[in-house]
């Protein structure tokens, strides 16, 4: 049977799936509307098995914050290409991802992805790989956090889409807060205080300044002397409260806060792509590999 325009425009609006794909679609299903959509989400889920292996280290930090500032969430949604990453569909899939961590609180990863995107729709999993057959790159919801305010205020603070902070302070005021937000986006500190560093990471970090140290064939209650002061300022340089704020290299985050009766009760700091290893391309070489995978 003829296709008519209409049809093809019909089943593109409900799938998202190119023009040509619909068309054929509908050709092979007779020109039924269901059956034609049907096939063309079994293909787009195969499509999106295909691209699971891809690197996808591009993408946004998307940040959400109740109505009453007491809870938050951050996603790192990812992408294979900054173009991809900057397509309205995906930056719209990216935020209703964010918004269900923020509404439902999944535990993990997997349970998020089969919470329904919209409320009454289609799940998270099937919603992204419905967009990996449309877009034409692997996409992954790679990870998540939460954040509860138990006394203050939360605030957030995006730079750009790539790295996204919460904190929650207790005491001072909206632009402090925002301003220790900013802080711990270019500072990237590893906790709060000295109690929340990771017994391992002291432990390393002691036996590499002692080995340092005993080189120098000084006496051991020196060598001791020496250890204890790098350890002092490798924790000032690792803790949110010892290293020189950013706005005021003078004085510590710490004094800030005491100065202003506050405090930082914790914060959450996402980086896009951190720890992914990304295959270096040029933009020819990109927008290439792009065309060849869709």
């Amino acid at each position: 049977m003829a296709i008519t325009a209409a049809q093809v425009k019909e089943l593109r609006q409900r799938t998202g799936c190119g023009m040509m794909e619909c068309k054929k679609a509908l050709v092979k299903a007779d020109g039924d509307m269901e059956a034609a959509a049907e096939d063309l989400r079994k293909s787009g889920l195969a499509k999106a098995d295909k691209k699971a292996g891809r690197v996808a280290a591009e993408g946004i930090i998307v940040v959400e914050v109740s109505g009453d500032g007491k809870s938050a969430a951050m996603a790192e949604v990812n992408s294979e290409t900054d173009f991809v990453a900057r397509k309205e569909a995906f930056q719209n899939f990216a935020r209703a991802v964010v918004q269900r961590v923020l509404n439902d609180v999944p535990a993990d990863i997997d349970a998020l992805l089969a919470k329904p995107l919209e409320d009454g729709g289609e799940t998270v999993e099937e919603a992204r790989r419905s967009l990996i057959s449309s877009i034409g790159e692997n996409i992954k919801v790679r990870r998540f956090v939460r954040l509860e305010a138990a006394a203050g205020a939360l605030s957030s603070y995006l730079h750009g889409n790539r790295i996204g902070v919460l904190v929650g302070v207790e005491g001072g005021d909206t632009d402090l807060a925002r301003g220790i937000a900013m802080h711990i986006a270019a500072s990237n500190p590893v906790c709060v205080d000295e109690s929340g560093v990771p017994r391992e990471l002291l432990d390393k970090e002691k036996e590499i300044f002692s080995a340092q140290a005993e080189a120098s064939g000084k006496p051991a209650d020196i060598i001791e002397k020496m250890v204890s002061g790098r350890i002092r300022k490798f924790l000032g340089e690792i803790t949110l409260l010892g290293q020189p704020f950013v706005k005021d290299p003078d004085q510590t985050v710490g004094k800030l806060l005491q100065a202003a009766g506050a405090r930082v009760q914790a914060f959450e700091r996402l980086e896009l792509g951190e720890g992914i290893e990304k295959k270096t391309e040029n933009f020819a070489e990109e927008v290439m590999a792009q065309v060849q995978g869709s």
